[in-house]
């Protein structure tokens, strides 16, 4: 099961219109364009889809928008996730997964639980759901770190836990969950500018941002990491890094939705309490964007 989450997986954004409605057309054409240019598979209603701004309605009808644009060309996954663990619970025994191969669910947030606080929300979720989840480690937004030894424990305990997304950037931690994770158990970067040394280390691949934007070159460096070229990997991973930076210098997805307007993808229009980028990080972008030339 956790062989259709290796690669590059993209963390979709969510396309608004000046109205504050979703920009379904600007998502169809998204997909499209990311599916075209190569990644292995899409994550709907993660962070970087403002998931917690939509309603119930506009979530099943974006993840409707995804399953049926992608047409079974590549994997999809659903976030579903949260710090109430009988609501996540409830969500996933009531949740329609026709089409979907996986979900990611997030560490839960604001509670700060403990290990095993951790461990049996995740083991809650992992007996409800009839699909392989990816656990999402992001104690930067979430203040909840799940530990290397609890990564490995529900990895060998439950038969669905099958990948973790590491967004600590705490390499040392990503080496223990490497050197102890059972056979099949993947892990993916959650951080673009690491994916090169997390790959390095024996990651399996990663669930981007910047691919929303730049979903061929950066695809193209996890291929070839995963051939073993890492001189040309490393010219990709600097082509882009400067604009990586760029996407994260005013919160996710300011960054990469300013991008995306730069390059005609999807309007600049977030969700309250997010809001555009500053006009300096703005700039930046569609300075380097404009000066971009691929390595490859």
């Amino acid at each position: 099961m956790s062989k259709e989450f290796k690669g590059t997986g993209v963390a979709i954004v969510t396309p608004f219109l000046k109205s504050g409605k979703v920009d379904f057309k600007a998502l169809e054409n998204l997909v499209e364009h990311i599916i075209v240019n190569k990644v292995d598979f899409i994550v709907g209603l993660g962070t970087t889809s403002e998931a917690v701004t939509l309603t119930d309605a506009e979530k099943t009808e974006v993840m409707k928008c995804v399953i049926d644009c992608v047409d079974e060309r590549v994997p999809v996954v659903v976030g579903i996730g949260g710090n109430n663990t009988h609501a996540v619970v409830d969500t996933i025994k009531k949740y329609d997964f026709t089409g979907i191969s996986g979900i990611l669910s997030v560490a839960p947030y604001y509670n700060k639980p403990n290990q095993r606080g951790i461990s049996e929300h995740f083991s809650m979720i992992a007996e409800a759901c009839p699909v392989p989840i990816i656990l999402y480690n992001v104690p930067g937004r979430t203040s909840s770190n799940i530990a290397a030894q609890t990564v490995i424990e529900l990895a060998n305990d439950q038969w669905n836990i099958v990948a973790v997304k590491e967004a600590s950037g705490d390499l040392d931690q990503v080496s223990e969950i490497i050197r102890l994770r059972p056979d099949g158990f993947l892990v993916l970067s959650g951080d673009d500018a690491l994916t090169l040394p997390m790959m390095a280390l024996g990651a399996d691949g990663v669930i981007s941002v910047v691919a929303n934007a730049f979903p061929a070159g950066f695809s193209a460096m996890v291929r070839l990491i995963q051939k073993g070229k890492f001189d040309e990997a490393r010219a990709v991973h600097y082509s882009l890094i400067e604009i990586i930076h760029q996407l994260f210098a005013d919160g996710n997805p300011a960054g990469v939705k300013a991008a995306l307007s730069i390059l005609g993808g999807c309007k600049n229009y977030l969700r309250l309490p997010m809001v555009t980028a500053n006009k300096a990080v703005y700039n930046k972008l569609k300075q380097l964007i404009d000066n971009y030339q691929t390595p490859l």
